[in-house]
């Protein structure tokens, strides 16, 4: 047999070879079961039981010019400590290397063109050098070379520099996409060299020293095992979306790989693009479902906000925290405010308090609606109803078709609609699935629905337009609020009810006849408060609400100041609550970095608010059972924002006014005016004609009704577009 194999060298590499992979794959078990004996004593489902690796895409990209020394240096001051950089390495001419997003260099620096002798040249101006950072040595560092054959074609070698730049650099993690480059670079790094980590592109594109595509070697990982010791993929390998960007159930793609005893490096995450619409655009959310969905953990994820992402690594939450949750007509940000399914998802994300704006029908019944005109939030364009239009200057200066000109069986008939608060100018739609589909909840209703509730602390009753109401429609808003608390046996509730209103002659007629705590709305932006105003408050109100804007003060999307309103306030012992909080990033200055749980930790932790009112609740709860929030100092990936931080000097305008004594005091409530019940027309039957068959409308209404008409028609048409 022997003399056989000598006389047969070919035979004898063929069973050498075999042997070899044999005992890889045997090795490769054994590693991976002794792997994942260890991760099942470990809180984490990645394969060696460690957290997952926090990566960031040329520094902190999101941001700053991506792999510029600024980038790179705010990782340090943002993440955690153990932070990865990744650095596209990318060759000049003369095989110098340079940290560069890609291999053209058009969209990403300031290169120009120059036409001389008839010849079009590439040149880079001598600021591109601040932007292609040249290699340094940071605490880890991983390196994409994802041109290695193309560099080749132009007699650059890849390896050749690697293997120098090793001599005075750690180079920890080598990423590729092409697996030739590992066969010829494995062998003479050593065994102290970096971890290899094979790159997957998009399914469809072809590996060039294969020819096979992505799709096809994602089948096989047990031979990119021999290569490498991880890979790198989209995130949408992992948790695919659909074609209207909703999860499609996640794949195995992560244990399958973990079986093979490699690693899995996720990228794509960034906090101002690229969100599924599951994750209600909280990118902290997508980083936990990819971390800590009960099922798998990739074991690093590459992300243009390094801070967002080493926040989901700590936010795996023990805690609670000392300030309330509160909604914004439930969990508004996902289902049509002050919807049946608003406030459950409200409920189940985690709300301490669920809050519900009163509107009122024409027969005195309270329900929910953020705004009294019916054109805004419902399908009213579509009903019968939308020749009960009017124009009422105390509320609005244009017309509306209002709440109280409607009787309650004809508001129930009518749905609920998404609000889109960023589709125009920004294109962001929020859940475009979700239709005019529900129901308006009564006050009744609700108080039923957050009795049952085991986990919420109380509720907010939101009340305004009550004078005109009492004078002009003969409705007693007080009087019918505190009967529906009534009727649904809510009096000896143990939950808390909070009355808020902007108007203090409306909370002194409340405190009168109820328990309830009261809130007073301080309904405009103010730079500073007044002791005095402040004194007045305390006479009635419990806490108040105040803007975000009255917190901290914003110019051209970045923070200028903040204000001393909270400290004030909390110095007569009244809770600060603040509004509105929302989790498109484009709805946040740039100093919170795309991040709405940052921007939530810089009003609790450093303006030391009592509570955040907000249309996302979910994003507020997860971060209020974060532990760090019982810690004295502060991780750098919760950091609490400074002001103007990223500008030195800002040209902003003058501070919003201060609020004075003469702001809180108001007159009297009228008294509720005797009428007799207005005999409301209902809607024409299909065999009535108005007279000279055209629509029963005044004069007078004609043209705003119009307007409001041709209004609506373009929004159910922007939202049919959906």
């Amino acid at each position: 047999m022997i003399t056989y194999m000598q006389d047969n060298p070919s035979m004898f590499r063929l069973r050498a070879s075999k042997f070899l992979l044999l005992y890889v794959l045997i090795l490769s078990q054994f590693l991976s079961t002794q792997l994942l004996a260890q991760r099942s004593k470990s809180p984490w489902q990645t394969l060696t039981g460690e957290a997952p690796l926090i990566i960031a895409r040329g520094g902190f990209s999101g941001m700053f010019p991506d792999s510029s020394v600024t980038a790179y240096s705010f990782v340090s001051a943002t993440s955690v400590p153990d932070a990865v950089l990744w650095c596209d390495v990318q060759l000049t001419k003369d095989g110098v290397g340079i940290s560069f997003p890609d291999v053209t260099m058009y969209k990403d620096s300031n290169v120009k063109m120059l036409t001389l002798n008839g010849k079009t040249l590439t040149f880079l101006t001598e600021s591109l050098l601040r932007t292609g950072s040249p290699l340094t040595s940071p605490p880890k560092i991983s390196k994409a070379c994802s041109h290695d054959a193309f560099y080749a074609q132009h007699n650059l070698s890849m390896s050749r520099f690697l293997l120098s730049v090793s001599k005075t650099v750690i180079i920890d993690y080598l990423s590729s996409p092409e697996l030739k480059f590992f066969r010829d670079i494995g062998s003479r790094f050593g065994k102290t060299g970096p971890k290899f980590v094979f790159r997957f592109l998009e399914k469809d594109e072809v590996e060039v020293s294969t020819n096979q595509t992505y799709g096809s070697l994602m089948t096989n990982l047990t031979f990119i095992n021999m290569f490498a010791s991880g890979v790198l993929v989209p995130k949408s390998y992992i948790w695919p979306v659909d074609e209207d960007q909703y999860l499609l159930p996640h794949t195995t793609f992560v244990q399958d790989a973990h079986k093979e005893g490699l690693q899995v490096y996720a990228s794509g995450f960034a906090n101002d693009f690229d969100l599924a619409y599951n994750y209600s655009y909280d990118p902290l959310a997508e980083y936990l479902s990819f971390m800590d969905n009960g099922n798998f953990s990739v074991d690093g994820v590459v992300s243009d906000f390094p801070l967002t992402a080493s926040s989901a690594v700590v936010l795996l939450l023990q805690r609670k925290g000392i300030f309330f949750v509160i909604s914004k007509n439930g969990a508004s940000g996902d289902y049509p405010g002050c919807s049946d399914l608003a406030y459950s998802k409200a409920i189940e994300d985690g709300a301490d308090i669920i809050d519900y704006a009163i509107q009122m029908s024409s027969d005195g019944i309270p329900f929910c609606l953020n705004s009294s005109n019916l054109l805004e939030g419902t399908n009213v364009f579509q009903s019968p109803f939308i020749n009960r239009s009017s124009t009422v200057p105390e509320i609005a200066p244009h017309a509306g078709l209002y709440s109280f000109s409607l009787r309650w069986t004809e508001i129930k008939t009518l749905r609920l609609a998404m609000t889109h608060p960023y589709s125009l100018g920004f294109n962001l739609f929020r859940n475009p699935r979700e239709k005019s589909s529900e129901k308006i909840v009564s006050l009744y209703d609700f108080l039923i629905l957050a009795n049952k509730s085991s986990s919420l602390v109380g509720v907010l009753i939101s009340v305004e337009n009550v004078a005109y109401l009492r004078e002009k429609q003969g409705i007693d808003v007080v009087k019918e609020v505190l009967y529906a608390f009534k009727e649904a046996y809510y009096i000896n509730a143990t939950k808390r009810v909070m009355i808020q209103s902007s108007n203090n002659p409306v909370l002194v007629d409340f405190k009168k006849q109820s328990p309830y705590e009261i809130v007073y709305q301080v309904e405009k932006n103010v730079g500073d408060i007044v002791d005095s105003a402040i004194e007045e408050i305390k006479k009635f109100a419990d806490a108040v609400v105040v803007s975000r804007l009255s917190v901290y003060s914003t110019r051209n999307f970045f923070l200028t100041g903040q204000t001393h309103l909270v400290e004030k306030l909390h110095k007569f012992n009244l809770p600060v609550y603040v509004k509105t909080f929302r989790n498109e990033f484009v709805s946040q200055p740039w100093d919170f970095f795309s991040d709405a749980t940052v921007e939530i930790n810089t009003y609790v932790a450093g303006a030391g608010v009592s509570g955040t009112i907000t249309e996302f609740p979910l994003t507020a709860a997860r971060y209020k059972r974060n532990r760090c929030l019982t810690r004295k100092d502060h991780p750098p990936y919760m950091p609490l924002v400074k002001p103007a931080g990223l500008l030195g000097f800002v040209n902003h305008d003058s501070p919003h006014p201060a609020f004075t004594a003469d702001d809180v005091t108001e007159p009297p409530l009228p008294p509720v005016t005797f009428r007799t019940p207005p005999n409301i027309p209902g809607p024409l039957s299909t065999d009535e004609k108005a007279p000279n068959s055209k629509t029963r409308l005044t004069p007078p209404l004609l043209l705003p009704a119009l307007a409001m008409a041709l209004a609506s028609l373009l929004l159910l048409s922007s939202l049919s577009i959906l």
